[in-house]
């Protein structure tokens, strides 16, 4: 697995998708998968960069990368020293209620479980780890 070690700031979001986009390269992937990629990436790296760390701490996020297997896939994981949060953890909300009447927050890891093939969180080490798959 290749790792790069990024500022948890969302100003460094086009370089995670630049690393990731350069593990890619070789390999052929749709479009859509593409797509689905960066959306998944800018929420789960956004989401770090805004709440991983108390207000005024600075941290980092190590993105880690591998494309292999049979079939195919895209295997990404993003480690953070944060508070401990387990995205998953949070019940899905209910998207047939209007915007008005549903709670705010909790679409962005919707949308990351609904696209990709596998999203599982672990704590250890006091590390945040998560890990998505995708079939290219």
């Amino acid at each position: 697995m290749t790792e790069r070690i990024f500022p948890a700031s969302q100003d460094q979001l086009e370089r995670v998708q630049a690393f990731i986009e350069e593990e890619l390269a070789n390999y052929p992937c749709s479009p859509k998968v593409k797509f689905q990629l960066d959306v998944a990436v800018e929420e789960i790296f956004v989401n770090i960069a805004h709440y991983a760390y108390h207000p005024g701490q600075e941290g980092e996020a190590t993105v880690r990368c591998c494309v292999g297997g049979d079939p195919l896939q895209i295997t990404i994981q993003f480690l953070d020293n944060g508070k401990p949060f387990n995205p998953l953890a949070k019940e899905d909300p209910d998207i047939t209620l209007s915007a008005e009447d549903r709670q705010i927050g909790g679409l962005g890891i919707l949308m990351v479980k609904k696209s990709m093939d596998a999203v599982d969180y672990s704590y250890e080490d006091g590390k945040n780890i998560l890990t998505i798959k995708k079939s290219i």
